[in-house]
């Protein structure tokens, strides 16, 4: 049985890499190097990792929320803000 279910976990890398390019993945990361416990170099990370419509979506609608009164109609009637399917 726990090969079985084992089995139903397997995701391709071919999946991993789509799940990431349509989700997006945010990573944060920081690194310090030190000798003697003085730091010597302090590194920090901050990677958006998606694909180029992924990120388009995100920010029309990011822009959308941050828009004062911005309605339907009015949202609708600019041709950048169509999102194609």
């Amino acid at each position: 049985m726990s090969q079985l279910a084992a089995k139903e976990k397997e995701v391709t890398l071919l999946d991993l890499l789509d799940r990431i390019l349509n989700k997006g993945v945010i990573l944060y990361g920081d690194v310090t190097l030190s000798v003697a416990d003085v730091d010597l170099v302090y590194l920090s990370l901050k990677v958006l990792l998606t694909s180029v419509e992924t990120a388009e979506k995100m920010k029309r609608a990011a822009s959308l929320r941050l828009e004062p009164g911005a309605g339907g109609a009015a949202a609708s009637s600019d041709p950048k803000m169509e999102i194609s399917s």
